[in-house]
C-alpha cells in the first residue's frame, strides 16, 4: 500500500477530535462493554489514536496496538503511557500483521472494518495471529436498516471515503466476519450518534453456543 493509502493527516486530527467528543458523549459505555470480557494478550487492529486503551481490564496482561497512521500512531503512544495494562503500540497494516501466528488469546476490532481495503486478508491475519479458540470482539460502525438511511449511505459514501481515510458507511460488519469464517456468538445493533452500530463477540473456531442477537426493528 502506498504512503499516500496509510497517512491521512486531516481526517486524523477530525477523527481524533470527534472520537474524544464521543466518549464524553456516551461513547464510553460502548467500548466499556467491547473490552470486558478481554483476557490475556490481545491484539488491537487499527487502534486509531487510543480511545480505548483507558478502558482495557485487569484480566488483559499486555495489548500489541497496530496503527497504520502516524499521527493517530503517534497519539496512541501517549495514551499507552497512561493505560492501566501494558499497551505496545506499532506500525502495521491489517492485511500484514507484523507479529508470529498464534500468539494472542483475543482481538479488538473498533471502528475499523469501515477502512480496511480488503477485509478478508486482514480477517485472515487476524484468525492466523489468535490461538485456536480465542476471541474477536467487535464494535463497528454499519449500513442502516432504515431503507432510505442506508440508500443515502450508499449513494454518498464514495464521495464520502475520499475525505475520511477511506470509510465506508454502507459497510455489513458481521457479514464479513462470518464470510472469514468466525462464529458470531452474540451480537447487539443500536443507534449511537444518529448512526447504526454493531457490538458483538466472534470466535475463531466454532463454540457450541448459537448466535444470540439483539436488534431494532428497521426504521
Amino acid at each position: 500500500m502506498s504512503r499516500s493509502n496509510l497517512e491521512h493527516p486531516c481526517f486524523a486530527r477530525l477523527y481524533s477530535r470527534v472520537g474524544r467528543w464521543l466518549v464524553l458523549h456516551g461513547g464510553s459505555r460502548h467500548r466499556q462493554r467491547l473490552l470486558a470480557p478481554l483476557t490475556g494478550r490481545i491484539i488491537e487492529v487499527g487502534a486509531g489514536n487510543g480511545l480505548n486503551f483507558a478502558y482495557y481490564p485487569a484480566t488483559v496482561t499486555r495489548v500489541l496496538a497496530v496503527e497504520p497512521e502516524s499521527r493517530l500512531r503517534s497519539e496512541a503512544r501517549r495514551a499507552a503511557a497512561s493505560a492501566p495494562v501494558g499497551v505496545d503500540v506499532v506500525g502495521g497494516r491489517a492485511e500484514q500483521l507484523p507479529v508470529r501466528s498464534d500468539v494472542f488469546d483475543g482481538a479488538v476490532l473498533s471502528l475499523v472494518l469501515c477502512s480496511i481495503a480488503d477485509r478478508q486478508a486482514a480477517l485472515a491475519e487476524l484468525r492466523r495471529v489468535i490461538r485456536p479458540g480465542g476471541l474477536v470482539r467487535f464494535y463497528e460502525h454499519v449500513r442502516s436498516p432504515s431503507p432510505v438511511v442506508g440508500r443515502i449511505q450508499d449513494v454518498i459514501t464514495p464521495v464520502w471515503s475520499q475525505f475520511a481515510g477511506g470509510c465506508q458507511l454502507n459497510r455489513d460488519a458481521a457479514a464479513a466476519l462470518r464470510a472469514a469464517g468466525l462464529s458470531i456468538t452474540d451480537v447487539d445493533q443500536f443507534t449511537f450518534a444518529g448512526v447504526t452500530h454493531v457490538l458483538g463477540t466472534a470466535h475463531t473456531d466454532n463454540p457450541a453456543a448459537t448466535e444470540t442477537t439483539s436488534m431494532p426493528p428497521p426504521v
